[in-house]
């Protein structure tokens, strides 16, 4: 019996990069808002926010995005999955990183620029190049 490998698309070719794209540049604004208007505590504190919603995010477009293709539909279920659970595991983790190792810390911004870059999700279709065709 003949194994197929499902086709695996290059990470820069994904429909989710430019949202990816989008978190980043999100980030690096609120990062550098509140450095100049609330210090540099707030700063990092905004950073590390953005990169917990940010690199849990990259994840899960690594694992759930990688197949393309009918004959990949189990492939391409199972890869959502794993994504998913891997995606709320390092949430997790890097939050729990970021209160205990980052001192001193200001917990707002921390959340504030979260939600913030998580919030660009919300857009994704209107960031996403490829449209899905109605039936």
């Amino acid at each position: 019996m003949e194994t197929r490998t499902p086709n695996r698309l290059p990470f820069h070719r994904l429909a989710v990069f430019p949202v990816l794209m989008a978190q980043f540049i999100v980030l690096l604004i609120a990062a550098l808002a509140l450095w100049k208007w609330y210090g540099v505590v707030a700063g990092y504190s905004g950073l590390c926010g953005g990169l917990i919603a940010l690199l849990p995010n990259v994840y899960f477009a690594h694992k759930a995005f990688r197949f393309s293709g009918a004959r990949a539909a189990q492939s391409i279920v199972r890869s959502f999955y794993a994504g998913e659970a891997g995606k709320l595991i390092l949430t997790a983790v890097l939050f729990a990183l970021v209160f205990a190792g980052v001192k001193p810390l200001a917990p707002i911004a921390v959340f504030g620029a979260f939600v913030l870059t998580q919030s660009v999700s919300w857009f994704a279709p209107l960031l996403m190049r490829t449209r899905l065709s109605r039936p």
